[in-house]
Formats: structure tokens, C-alpha cells, sequence
């Protein structure tokens, strides 16, 4: 039996090995530990931890004390048997402990799920108790105020069941100790008046009414107003009533079809179907072909009717070749919305996805059944915690070290099971000649799918037996062997051109081809491409997930790679010119003047189909994005550079930050690669590279590329780009003389190129350094100069800029109203893009120059949840700054505090001054809300 470890934060820091706490670990390196436990996931550098250890008052050795404990940590761990605990990455160290073995991480799924008893006996104390860090009061306080609210919780739920006179010694206590929580005297207050004491509930709203007269200034809110109201006037509403009965959950079935000719695995259903009928986690490994998925999905329809509140099912892509597997973030969001969980409550980090997961299984009988997952570590955020959920896991891998599942390899068919699959599916012929058909069994290696597809071949072909079949396979043995000889069959079988297009798709990188795609692979015509595509289909040679779409089973797909040896690397090239010169296209009609290098393109091998209208361009470029991607990077080493030129905007607007990075860096490889002819395309990466690593906060890496850049070309256009990024990332930084310094000359560089797109972005950026070195009517001469610009070569994208950027400088001159109207202005423009990136950045505006705090608090929210849907963190910091102060403005100082410690970790994050700003904030927050009433509308 292994080693139970587990660390509790919420009281005394312990590491507690089998039901022991570890004694002598020193209370620095008790710190260093919590604090990579409270942000267990997230890779955290030395130099985050120096600042959450000490703040501003960093001694000397700081850095070595940082190694030390990191240390004297590994030391205890590989002494419990948790070496991969903790882990060093490139950006820092990262901890990574198993679900339950954090009482904080376990505190927050049990609250999550409801069980707020049980998550209340997890304290022992304050949180952190014995610990002393620069970090500590803040946290503490945080999760103090979590733990008051899951009590204030549980209280609700305990008063709602009539158990009020059980409630009313250990509520005065927390009132007294808590007497400015409005929640919990408001429950002491009802709990009083239930008990028949209508004086003293009287009694203690006044008594909390004059607490807070005296501590902030203020009258209580509205609803505990309204309940001093109804207690003084005995209202009827406030008796207890019958509860309304809860509506039934929803059911939701996600299961594929169960094929009716299934056979064999007797033994298998025997032990999946007979032995499990509560929670239960279960893995079904085996090779590839061996019916793992068909076995899952056959016991998941068997035991549908135990698990009435959902059936679900998900392929993980683990094993698909030229697909990258699902993450857990991804696989999560999936299954929530499968149970029925709306997109907005869908939280964005894998932790807290993990924990609603849990926390939605946890009243339901629900079947999960996770298809072709790579390991152990791929499926562990996606099990359930406490639940009657029975999830199926299948994988080509043996899960060993997910502890506590069922494993079940599954081996290839007996010779009973295989033949009984080949006779359910070939019918009478199969039973004349029972050695002909031991023999293609044979052949076939007992495997599942090789069976199915060359009984499927015998099937459609009434004038073959059985022995002429297991003698066209027995002629192949020299060249394939097992699966190999059935997918050789099927092939045989295809026309000449069928079969070119077969080896030819097994060539192409993307994850699926459509017929243009195709017929540019195969250098044919669409109309003969989609004929060849729909052949193939209907040999069984692919599938079709979705209209209009061709893709592999992942054997044949690797089975089509090992014949394609002899076509060479001209269909793939001929691809990836397609895919360029249909990107440029698509481009073009999305951003019309958007510059376009066309020379040295090779020409494509087939006419290249028009893009109608912009909906078509967004359409096809969602639709491709992956697999440009993936020809780019698996393709030949040419027309990358031109591929990330005419993808720019597109990959920019829509916020595919990660896509534009893989594409950028190949590009300025490529280009490196190729030598100074490639020069232009090695400067335009590098310009690429600095304006996407702005887009994403990592200023350092922008500034870097686009100093690069500057030392590479002396070309206007790409040194006015670098200039402009740079300029951008000094105006974050708030280095105003020299981001006024980068502007200017980008400007000048832009107007000797006449560069007039260019030209307006930068009057842009430059308006707002002007306006906040307190030259306001300079900014607007900028900003109308540019918005004509934008105008003038219809750059509705640039329009849109400029209007956020004129409610920026109207508001910061106090006309609020005018600023709302622009930043409105600048909302719908984005929108009508599709650019949700900088329509955060809009709603931002809208909420800062609102006037009207509740108003405030809507626009942010607004913001917050369309930056958090495009990682934009700059907007996230700034939606999370602004609720912050609406909260405050409002009397919330719960919300106003918890905003308040997000924005500051992002902006931390980011290096950036207003990291400061709501450092200020928070030491502040629990004055008078009045103060701050006016930053609402900033």
C-alpha cells in the first residue's frame, strides 16, 4: 500500500504522511510550499516567489534562500514518495498534487458541490496559521472570507429546513466576532424572530445598524433593510413554507451507435456489465483496431437504463494521427455543456472546470465513457469525486498509475468470437467454408477491424467465396502483414485514381481535406476530387464527420502514409500554394487594403475557387485554420513566410494568438534557414512575432523581437511596425517620453512610405501618449486625422480603434456621455468583425466612462468574459481593476476585494505601474466605499 500524503493550508501548514504531520520543516520553506500549493498548475517563477515572501523588503539573499527551500521541499517529498510533486519548468516551478491531497483544493470542490458541512470541518484554524510571508495576510484573509461565506451558506440552508433554535448560540458568536457581515447578522436577526424573539431580532439589527454608522459610515443594504422591515412588522413571508419540490435533473444521452453485429468479449461484458452498478472508474486498454472504443460503447448502451441522469462520450484524440489530443480544458468544457452546464458558468482555468465537473457528477447516476486517451495524466482532471458516475476510459496505453481504476486489456478476438463476427456480417457463405474463413481470420490477426473490413469487401461482392478472399489476402503476405493485408485488399479493390487519391491524402498534414483541398493535393478538378472523395467513402476508406468533409481512421490514415513513399513531395507543395493563395484570398475580402506580397508565389496547380462574400472568407478560414497550420509545419520549407504575411490580420482579429506564434516562429526559421535572399520575409516574422507578443501581455518578448527587427531592416513599412509595438508596449508601461520618442518616428516612416494605413494607427497609439501627458486637444487633432484616414481607405476594423481610443480622451475630459458614445460606437463595429479581442477593450470603456457604478459592474462583467474567451490578459487585469471599484463604490467588499486581488495578479503578471495602483486599492478597501464612489466611472 502506497504512501497517503496530504497537506492542509486552512490552519496550521502541514505536510502529513499516513496520518502523521511531519515535524522540523522550517516555517520559510512551510511557506515557499503553501504558496506553490495555493497555485498548484501554474508554473511560478523565482522571482514571483521572492516578491510573495517578501515584498518590497527583499534581502540580499533572497534568491538563494528561494533555492534552499525549494531544496529542503524535495528533500520531504521524495522522503514521502512524491518526487513529481513538485517540478521545475523553464519559467519557474510548478506543484502538482493529486485531487484531495490539498485541504484548500478540496475545501473549494466541496463548496462547489454543495457539501458545506463537510467542507467547514477541513479548518483547524485560521488559514495559514503558523506561517509568515509578505503573501500570507492577503491570502489569508481571502480564504477566511471564503470559509465565512460557505458558513453563511450552510446557515441559509439550516434556517430554510426550520432548524433555527439550533442555529442561535453559535451565530451570536460569529456576529460578534464578524459584527460588519451583513449576510450573517441578517441570518441571526431571521433566526431570532423564527425562535419567537421578535425583540431581540429587533435588537441585533440595530446593533449591527449602528456598527456600521460607526466603523464605515453607512446604512445597512437594501435586503437586510427590507428584513428589519418585515421582523418589525411581523410579516407572514418571513414564516417557514413547504419546499417547492426540485425539478428532475437533465437526462442527456451522448452516446454513439451500438452496432448491431456485435460479437464475442463474452468474458469482457461478463465483468463490465455484472460487477458494476455504482461509481466506478474503468479502463479498456489495447492495441490499435482492437475494438476498444466498440467494446465501451456496446457496455455503455447495455448499462444506459443504471445511469439515468446522463450517458456521455467523448473522444479525446490521443491515438488520431495528425490531430493533437484534446486537452483537459477542452475535454471538460465538452462534457459540461453534455450535462446540460450554459457556456457563461463555465469557468476558464482546468482547475475550476475540474472542480464544477466534480462538483455537477456529484448528485447524478451518470455513465461517462472517455475514448482514446493517451495516459493516465490526459484523463485524471476529467474523473469524478464523490458521485454514482461510472466512467469507461479507453487507450492504447495500460493506465497503471491512475489509481483506484479497474484495468481491463482487451487481446485480439478468440477464434470462436472472430469467426462469429465475420459470419454476422458475410451471412450464409461464411458456414460453407469454415476453413477458407479460419484461414482469412488468420490472415486478418484475429483483429476487430481488419475482420470488418475484409468481410465488409467479401459482403459487397456476391460473386467472390471466402477462399478466393483468404487467397487475395494469402498473395499480400509478403508485402503487409495483419491489418495491413486487409487495408491492401480494400485498396486493390479501388479505382487506379481512387487509389492515387487514397496514398495522396495519407500525405497531407491536416487533421481533414475538403474537395478543393483535394483536387489541388491530386492537381484535378474539384468535380473529380469530390467523386474520388465519395468513392473512397464508400469503400470504407473514410469518414465523413461532417458534410462536405474527408478524414482517416487513424490506421488507415497510417497505412496510406506507408504507400505514399513513391508520389513525392509535389502534392503536398501544390497543397500548401492552394492554402496560400486561398487564405489571400479570403483575406482580402475580409481586410481589403491589407498589403499583399504576391511575388515569387508558385503558381496553383488547379484554379483556385472565388471567396463570395466575407461570411464565406470567415467561414473557410475556421473552417482550414488547423490544417494550414500543420502543412506549414509538416510541409515542404517554402511560402511559410508569405503564408504568415496573408494570415496575419485574420489570425489577429480573431484572437488565434497561439496559431500566429507557431506560424511566426516557423517563418522566421524558415527564412533564417533559406539565407539573405529571405531577409524581408526573416524581418517581417520578426515584426509578426513582437506585435502577437504584445497582443498577449508578454511585453519582454515583444520589446526584444522588435528591437530585432529594428537592428535587421532599414525597409519604412517593417521598421514603422516594430516602432509601433514598441511604442505600444512604453504606453503600457506608462514610459510616456519614450513611447512619444517610438511614435514619432514610426509616424514619420509611415509617411514617407506613404503608408496610409499604417499612418492612422500610429496617430492612434500617439493620441492617447499626448492626451495623458495632459494634451488633450492635440490628442483629438490625432485622433480625427486618423479616423479620416481609417475612412478614406475603408478600414472599418481601424475606425473602430479610433472611436475607443476618442472615448478614452473625451472621458478624461469629463464628457462622459459623448465618451460612452464612441466607445459604443467602437463595441458594434467590433462585433460586426467577429473580433471579440477588441470589443473587451470597447465594453472596458463603456464601463469606465458609466458614471453609474451598478452600470459599471455590467459593462465590466461584459468585458471580463469576452477577454477571458481570447486570453487577452491586459483586458482581463482592466475588467477585473474596474469591477474592483464598482464593487467598492457599491459596498461590496467582498467582490471589491476579490477583484481587486485578481487585477493585481495580472498586472503583476504583465510588469506594468497599475499593478501598484491596486496594491494602494486593497490596503484602502475597507474605508469608506464613498471614496472610491467616483473610480467607477473612470
Amino acid at each position: 500500500m502506497g504512501t497517503m500524503l496530504r497537506f492542509t493550508l486552512l490552519g496550521p501548514v502541514q505536510m502529513i504522511v499516513d496520518g502523521e504531520p511531519l515535524t522540523g520543516v522550517a516555517p520559510r520553506h512551510r511557506a515557499v510550499l503553501a504558496y506553490l500549493l495555493l497555485n498548484a498548475g501554474r508554473v511560478i517563477s523565482i522571482d514571483r516567489l521572492i516578491d510573495a515572501m517578501w515584498g518590497y523588503d527583499q534581502p540580499d539573499t533572497a534568491r538563494s534562500q528561494i533555492h534552499a527551500s525549494i531544496t529542503a521541499i524535495r528533500k520531504v517529498l521524495r522522503g514521502a514518495g512524491a518526487v513529481r510533486l513538485l517540478e521545475t519548468r523553464a519559467g519557474g516551478y510548478v506543484a502538482q498534487p493529486e485531487p484531495g491531497q490539498v485541504d484548500a483544493q478540496e475545501f473549494t470542490e466541496l463548496v462547489a458541490a454543495g457539501e458545506l458541512s463537510e467542507a467547514l470541518d477541513l479548518w483547524s484554524g485560521e488559514a495559514l496559521e503558523d506561517v509568515h510571508a509578505h503573501y500570507v495576510t492577503g491570502v489569508r484573509e481571502l480564504w477566511n472570507d471564503r470559509r465565512l461565506s460557505a458558513y453563511e451558506r450552510l446557515v441559509e440552508g439550516e434556517l430554510a429546513a426550520g432548524r433555527h433554535g439550533d442555529l442561535l448560540d453559535e451565530l451570536a458568536a460569529q456576529t460578534t466576532a464578524h459584527p460588519l457581515r451583513e449576510k450573517l447578522n441578517g441570518h441571526l436577526v431571521l433566526a431570532l424572530h423564527r425562535a419567537g424573539r421578535q425583540a431581540d431580532a429587533l435588537s441585533a439589527a440595530r446593533s449591527y445598524r449602528t456598527a456600521l454608522a460607526d466603523e464605515q459610515g453607512l446604512d445597512p443594504g437594501h435586503a437586510f433593510t427590507e428584513l428589519e422591515r418585515a421582523v418589525l412588522a411581523d410579516d407572514p413571508a418571513l414564516r417557514l413554507t413547504d419546499a417547492t419540490p426540485a425539478a428532475p435533473p437533465r437526462r442527456s444521452t451522448f452516446l454513439p451507435y451500438d452496432i448491431p453485429d456485435f460479437s464475442g468479449r463474452t468474458a469482457e461484458l461478463e465483468r463490465l456489465v455484472g460487477e458494476h452498478h455504482g461509481s466506478a472508474v474503468v479502463t479498456i486498454d489495447g492495441m490499435a483496431g482492437i475494438g476498444k472504443t466498440t467494446l465501451a460503447v456496446h457496455v455503455a448502451h447495455r448499462l444506459a437504463a443504471r445511469y439515468p441522469d446522463g450517458r456521455l462520450f467523448i473522444d479525446l484524440q490521443a491515438h488520431t494521427a495528425g490531430r493533437e489530443p484534446i486537452d483537459a480544458a477542452a475535454a471538460l468544457e465538452a462534457l459540461l455543456r453534455q450535462v446540460g452546464v450554459p457556456a457563461d458558468r463555465i469557468p476558464v482555468t482546468v482547475a475550476e472546470r475540474s472542480a464544477l465537473w466534480r462538483a455537477e457528477l456529484a448528485d447524478r447516476r451518470v455513465l461517462a465513457v472517455l475514448d482514446n486517451a493517451f495516459d493516465a495524466e490526459h484523463v485524471r482532471p476529467l474523473l469524478p469525486g464523490h458521485s454514482d458516475t461510472l466512467v469507461l476510459i479507453t487507450s492504447r496505453r495500460r493506465l497503471v498509475d491512475l489509481d483506484g481504476a479497474q484495468a481491463l486489456s482487451v487481446d485480439v478476438l478468440g477464434e470462436q468470437d472472430a469467426a462469429e463476427l465475420f459470419e454476422r456480417i458475410v451471412g450464409e457463405r461464411a458456414r460453407h467454408e469454415p476453413d477458407a474463413v479460419r484461414e482469412v481470420l488468420r490472415l486478418c490477426g484475429h483483429l476487430p477491424l481488419a475482420i470488418r473490413i475484409s468481410a465488409a469487401r467479401l459482403q459487397h461482392r456476391p460473386r467472390w467465396t471466402v477462399s478466393y478472399l483468404a487467397g487475395r489476402l494469402r498473395d499480400h503476405r509478403r508485402l503487409l502483414d495483419g491489418v495491413s493485408a486487409a487495408f491492401a485488399l480494400s485498396y486493390e479493390q479501388l479505382h487506379e485514381a481512387e487509389q492515387r487519391m487514397f496514398r495522396l491524402l495519407g500525405l497531407a498534414p491536416g487533421r481533414d481535406i475538403d474537395p478543393y483541398g483535394a483536387a489541388a493535393l491530386a492537381g484535378i478538378t474539384e468535380e473529380e476530387a469530390e467523386e474520388l472523395l465519395e468513392g473512397l467513402l464508400d469503400a470504407h476508406m473514410l469518414l465523413q464527420l461532417e458534410p462536405g468533409r474527408y478524414t482517416f481512421h487513424d490506421l488507415l490514415r497510417e497505412h496510406a502514409r506507408s504507400i505514399a513513399e513513391d508520389d513525392g513531395a509535389v502534392p503536398v507543395l501544390q497543397l500548401l500554394t492552394y492554402y496560400l493563395h486561398r487564405s489571400r484570398a479570403a483575406v482580402d475580402r475580409l481586410f481589403p487594403d491589407s498589403l499583399s506580397h504576391r511575388e515569387g508565389i508558385p503558381q496553383p496547380a488547379t484554379p483556385i475557387p472565388p471567396i463570395r462574400d466575407a461570411e464565406q472568407a470567415i467561414t473557410w478560414l475556421d473552417a482550414e485554420r488547423g490544417n494550414i497550420i500543420a502543412t506549414a509545419v509538416h510541409g515542404p520549407e517554402i511560402c511559410v513566410g508569405m503564408l504568415a504575411l496573408a494570415l496575419r490580420p485574420y489570425l489577429d482579429r480573431q484572437a488565434h494568438h497561439d496559431d500566429a506564434l507557431t506560424l511566426q516562429t516557423l517563418a522566421l526559421q524558415r527564412a533564417r534557414k533559406l539565407g539573405h535572399a529571405h531577409r524581408d520575409f526573416e524581418v517581417q516574422a520578426l515584426s509578426d512575432l513582437a506585435w502577437t507578443y504584445w497582443r498577449l501581455g508578454e511585453y519582454e518578448r515583444a520589446e526584444e523581437h522588435a528591437h530585432r527587427a529594428l537592428d535587421a531592416c532599414e525597409e519604412p513599412y517593417e521598421r514603422a511596425r516594430a516602432l509601433l509595438t514598441l511604442g505600444n508596449v512604453a504606453l503600457r508601461q506608462r514610459q510616456d517620453t519614450q513611447a512619444e520618442q517610438y511614435l514619432k518616428q514610426a509616424l514619420d516612416l509611415t509617411r514617407i512610405g506613404a503608408d496610409t494605413w499604417g499612418e492612422a494607427h500610429v496617430l492612434g497609439i500617439l493620441a492617447l501618449v499626448l492626451d495623458r501627458a495632459g494634451r488633450p486637444e492635440e490628442a483629438r487633432r490625432h485622433l480625427d486625422l486618423a479616423l479620416a484616414l481609417h475612412r478614406k481607405v475603408g478600414n472599418p476594423a481601424g475606425e473602430a480603434v479610433i472611436l475607443n481610443h476618442l472615448g478614452v480622451v473625451l472621458r478624461h475630459q469629463g464628457e462622459l456621455a459623448q465618451a460612452r458614445t464612441r466607445h459604443d460606437q467602437a463595441a458594434a463595429l467590433y462585433r460586426k468583425l467577429g473580433n471579440p479581442t477588441d470589443e473587451a477593450a470597447a465594453l472596458n470603456g463603456l464601463a469606465e466612462a458609466a458614471g453609474d457604478p451598478a452600470r459599471a459592474v455590467e459593462e465590466h462583467t461584459a468585458a471580463l468574459a469576452l477577454a477571458n474567451l481570447t486570453r487577452n490578459r491586459p483586458e482581463q487585469a482592466r475588467a477585473h481593476d474596474g469591477l474592483a471599484r464598482a464593487h467598492h463604490a457599491l459596498g461590496h467588499s467582498k467582490q471589491a476585494c476579490d477583484h481587486g486581488r485578481l487585477a493585481l495578479g495580472l498586472y503583476g503578471e504583465l510588469g506594468v505601474p497599475e499593478a501598484e495602483e491596486v496594491r494602494t486599492f486593497l490596503e484602502h478597501a475597507g474605508e469608506p466605499a464613498g471614496q472610491e464612489r467616483s473610480a467607477a466611472g473612470r
